[in-house]
């Protein structure tokens, strides 16, 4: 028995990656006919079911950040999990990308500890079979992304130097998943939606109404990536 998923159902083979605990819930309700949670410990809620077409699936959620999505992905690898794809949220760094906007996340700068730690230098790219699926799903236009352990960033330096490397956007997890994955033989990929954008100066947050149907839009196209 895994130490921080104490499971009390079988987990599906295919399984969506969350970082906070509520959006996991919303999601289930969401995608699933019958959901049912299979797991609190930890404060890590998840959930497992059928999809509307009679796929098993479940949501788990991951925490903040690297080291305990890399927990929660070695655990699921114990548990039989196949293919993961994280769904979460991320600022932009393109002046260009819009509040709401779907994502989908073709490689990760490892600018984290995790990822570095597990291997990753420079950028590490997630799944290919997976993001083809995602593409053929239309969930939005490829980027890279820049991936941190730190939420607020106490200067303009880090975020200078992932425009410099390419990066369109920056969150916490999909380095640290994108280098883990391959040696837990799971299949790992990423969507993301915006939730933060710099104008004029400063940060404006996306709206609840806003998030709430744009996650709903993400969490649709990534079963649909699973189910192709």
């Amino acid at each position: 028995m895994p130490i921080h998923l104490r499971p009390s159902g079988a987990i599906a083979p295919d399984v969506l990656l969350p970082g906070d605990p509520a959006r996991a819930m919303t999601l289930a309700q969401l995608l699933l006919t019958e959901p049912k949670m299979h797991n609190l410990h930890r404060g890590l809620w998840g959930y497992s079911g059928e999809t509307e077409g009679g796929r098993r699936l479940s949501i788990q959620s991951t925490g903040v950040g690297g080291p305990s999505a890399a927990i929660v992905l070695t655990e699921l690898a114990e548990l039989g999990v196949k293919r993961a794809i994280r769904v979460g949220t991320c600022g932009a760094l393109d002046p260009e990308l819009e509040l709401g906007e779907l994502l989908r996340v073709e490689a990760a700068l490892a600018g984290d500890g995790a990822s570095r730690a597990l291997g990753a230098d420079g950028r590490v790219a997630g799944d290919g079979e997976l993001l083809d699926r995602l593409a053929r799903a239309g969930a939005g236009r490829a980027v890279l992304a820049a991936s941190t352990d730190l939420f607020y960033e106490p200067s303009d330096a880090p975020r200078r130097g992932w425009v410099e490397a390419g990066a369109a956007v920056v969150e916490m997890e999909a380095a640290t998943l994108f280098a883990l994955g391959p040696s837990l033989g799971v299949a790992v990929a990423c969507l993301l939606v915006v939730s933060d954008v710099h104008r004029d100066g400063r940060r404006v947050r996306i709206s609840d109404e806003r998030l709430a149907d744009a996650v709903e839009a993400m969490g649709g196209a990534a079963r649909a990536a699973l189910a192709a």
